[in-house]
């Protein structure tokens, strides 16, 4: 999740430029850099590493020029490093951008370009769009209807911010799934990936739509749609926040902001993807051995991939905590196995030593990782990457929900290149997986009858949550979730264990969730609840089906899809019931307390 500023006035645009990148840093980067335009001249200066040592170390507030655009990279094309580092150029020197998002087709447009002369310095996707400008260009016209007919070739997400030499007056921003918003200001004016960037400046914002571009001079503005090319009306809103809560865009904690960004991210995920899926899904169908490690939250996720995979491909993977694979699987290992890390930053230790193992005992290492460039994907022999965006809140959420979707992605495309499922159920699994992220806002909506809910339920000293078949990882998340951050106890376990032991713990009262779509196990499910029922629980349901009303007490009505497709949306209301009991408990969410967002020592 990267960060744009632009800057157009009678400022010095390099001092805005740095100011607007240090209040982005809370998006998380790995490299940064701006430039600007003087008399015609374009500077550049961008390199890996954190604004003040870059500020420091390139003479970013020396630059030139009344007009220019920064940049903080979060890698999702190419590995962090100066030359990857953003703003990217042309041939020519004359044209300048800097992108949020991803090019899916970029390496097609890319060998093309190379075949009509374009020399090429970066491995970034961005670097394609510039040169995509600028061979437009040589056909005559106005450099905007140059740069439109180039993004209409684009396939993916990307915000765009742009300088060109020829119009020395004027900047141009673009949206298209990826966040910018203008600044409005008195003789200057603005761009951003957010409001804090600018808010020093101006309250007056205008959001851009996806598809829409904005030309900005010092003296005015217009936005157009891009695919048409004519002027868009837009609203100017005044910003009421704090330059805090203008980092956290309103949100009162960055766990709550993330959540709310997983439609965005799961988007990301499946758009970052689209292209390389197949490959990697040609290579998983080779393996009768397939081990799962993970840890956390990632494990998780290794357990809804597990029954992801034996209900679609026929293949039963084990599905092992990181931290015990290598003491007890050695053996086990050999060339003829796979080995599927799923690690969020990358570097966590117990995953990193088991990735090491398999690749000494000749084993295949396939990465899930969120992080370009980490010790996961140096390791891993094939990575795939969830596009989530840095993430500030401990309690992973987006990150989750992204590695749920890309699983998901290659279960199914596994499924496709074995033949163990029918092609019309494969393509009916994907349509609903690229709805995922619209029923996750839909059940974004609940979230203040949630917050109601944990107001009667803060006092509470356990909860448990029950699940069947591929819902049972769903109950072990929203456990973890609450006892991450509410330090409330909480189990999570397969409804059909509880008259084994469990049973016994239940009280009048205690809470109860539980994970109930319709499914296979549905009619179970209703027994198990049955049973808490009459031991005096407290039964709060997640489920698409109105036979739970007459077992619950609370009914968290969700939408009907797919039972594949489940853990990726039911876990979204937990996420937000543990996130307001923290908060209720007067507990910082974003911060909680002996935990760390990285464990990176065993």
């Amino acid at each position: 999740m990267c960060g744009i500023i632009g800057y157009i006035g009678d400022r010095n645009a390099c001092e805005v430029i740095v100011k607007g990148l240090k209040r982005l840093e809370y998006r998380g980067y790995d490299s940064a850099g701006i430039v600007t335009e003087n008399r015609g001249s374009l500077f550049v200066k961008k390199g890996a590493g954190r604004i003040d040592e870059l500020t420091g170390k390139l003479g970013f507030l020396e630059m030139p020029g009344k007009r220019g655009i920064g940049h903080t990279r979060w890698a999702t094309h190419g590995v962090p490093n100066d030359t990857n580092a953003h703003p990217q150029t042309d041939c020519t020197g004359r044209i300048a951008l800097v992108h949020n998002g991803i090019i899916e087709n970029f390496a097609e447009l890319k060998d093309e370009l190379l075949k009509k002369g374009h020399s090429f310095k970066s491995d970034t996707d961005t670097e394609v769009i510039a040169h995509l400008i600028e061979e437009e260009l040589k056909s005559g016209g106005s450099f905007e209807e140059a740069m439109r007919k180039a993004l209409l070739r684009l396939k993916g997400s990307f915000a765009l911010g742009i300088i060109y030499t020829g119009e020395p007056d004027r900047l141009y921003f673009v949206r298209n799934e990826s966040p910018l918003v203008l600044g409005i200001g008195d003789g200057e004016n603005f761009a951003a990936s957010d409001v804090p960037a600018f808010l020093e400046y101006t309250n007056k914002a205008i959001f851009l739509d996806d598809r829409e571009y904005a030309v900005l001079t010092k003296d005015s503005y217009v936005v157009k749609n891009l695919d048409t090319g004519e002027v868009v009306e837009k609203p100017v809103h005044e910003i009421e926040w704090t330059l805090e809560m203008a980092e956290k865009a309103g949100f009162p904690h960055f766990m709550l902001k993330e959540i709310y960004e997983q439609p965005r991210a799961i988007r990301d995920a499946l758009h970052g993807n689209a292209g390389t899926m197949r490959s990697v899904a040609e290579e998983v169908s080779k393996y009768d051995r397939i081990f799962i490690v993970a840890m956390g939250t990632s494990y998780h996720a290794g357990l809804v991939a597990k029954y992801l995979f034996q209900r679609l491909t026929g293949k039963v993977p084990i599905v092992e905590d990181a931290s015990e694979f290598r003491y007890e699987f050695e053996n086990l290992i050999d060339e003829n196995t796979l080995v599927i890390a799923i690690t969020q930053s990358g570097e966590t230790a117990d995953t990193l030593a088991a990735m090491k193992l398999a690749k000494r005992r000749g084993a295949k290492v396939l990465a899930i990782v969120n992080v370009v460039g980490s010790m996961a994907t140096r390791i891993a022999d094939l990575t795939v990457y969830t596009h989530a965006g840095p993430e500030i809140g401990v309690a992973a959420t987006k990150t989750y929900t992204t590695q749920l979707a890309v699983l998901t992605m290659l279960a199914i495309e596994t499924a496709r290149v074995l033949g163990t499922a029918e092609e019309r159920y494969l393509e009916s699994l994907e349509e609903g997986l690229q709805r995922v992220p619209e029923l996750i806002e839909d059940v974004l909506r609940h979230d203040e009858s949630l917050r109601e809910l944990a107001e009667g339920l803060k006092d509470k000293k356990d909860f448990f949550y029950i699940g069947r078949g591929i819902s049972v990882p769903t109950a072990l998340e929203g456990a973890l979730k609450l006892k991450e951050i509410s330090y409330i106890h909480a189990e999570g376990l397969s409804a059909g264990e509880l008259k084994h032991g469990p049973l016994a713990l239940l009280e009048e009262g205690v809470p109860v969730v539980a994970i109930a779509p319709r499914g296979r196990t549905f009619d179970k499910m209703v027994s198990n609840i049955e049973e808490s029922k009459a031991r005096g629980a407290y039964i709060i349901s997640l489920g698409d089906s109105e036979d739970l009303r007459r077992v619950s007490d609370v009914l968290v009505e969700m939408p009907r899809m797919d039972e594949l497709l489940t853990p990726i949306v039911y876990v979204v209301p937990l996420q937000l019931l543990a996130y307001h009991l923290a908060v209720l408990r007067g507990n910082d969410p974003d911060k909680p307390r002996n935990l760390a967002k990285s464990v990176t020592v065993e």
